[in-house]
């Protein structure tokens, strides 16, 4: 879970939770939230993604409701990580819990729809293999890396104290 590979599908800023995780499907099961994600931006996105692919996007990815459904329906969707220049802090907290990895990196603006990327959570390195170029990011701390280590908080607690009831 220390390196990732995927290819890059690119989108602006101020992506909101309402955009990834369209509320009209809040009531169904989440595989059906899943095969929505970003519809409010790209309605071929569902179609588009491939599992392991990247997400990379601007400024403030996230904000608006504080509900897991936006970072749980990329997962599900097959998204393997997200890079952004800013995420807003509920949504970052949401996609670390359910094991989700996000990345701050200021050098988005070089990366291209399409880009492949290699990601190194460890060092926070992102090499985009298309371009032979690397960008740096800040590294996720230890803590936040044992969490998606174990496939998120629930997990990673189960692992330290037990399984957890319901």
């Amino acid at each position: 879970m220390h390196t990732l590979r995927g290819n890059v599908l690119k989108y602006g800023d101020n992506i909101n939770t309402d955009l990834i995780s369209p509320p009209q499907y809040l009531e169904k099961s989440m595989e059906v939230i899943a095969q929505h994600a970003m519809e409010g931006i790209d309605e071929q996105f569902a179609s588009k993604v491939q599992p392991g692919d990247i997400l990379v996007a601007g400024d403030n990815f996230g904000p608006g409701s504080s509900r897991e459904t936006a970072p749980i329906a990329l997962k599900m969707a097959g998204v393997g990580a997200i890079v952004a220049k800013f995420f807003a802090r509920i949504f970052y907290r949401n996609a670390i819990n359910i094991g989700l990895p996000v990345l701050e990196c200021p050098d988005i603006d070089k990366i291209q729809d399409g880009d492949a990327l290699e990601i190194d959570l460890e060092s926070g390195i992102i090499t985009n293999i298309t371009k032979g170029e690397q960008y740096k990011t800040a590294p996720l701390s230890e803590p936040v890396m044992d969490v998606l280590s174990a496939g998120g908080l629930i997990p990673f607690l189960e692992k330290q104290y037990g399984t957890i009831k319901s």
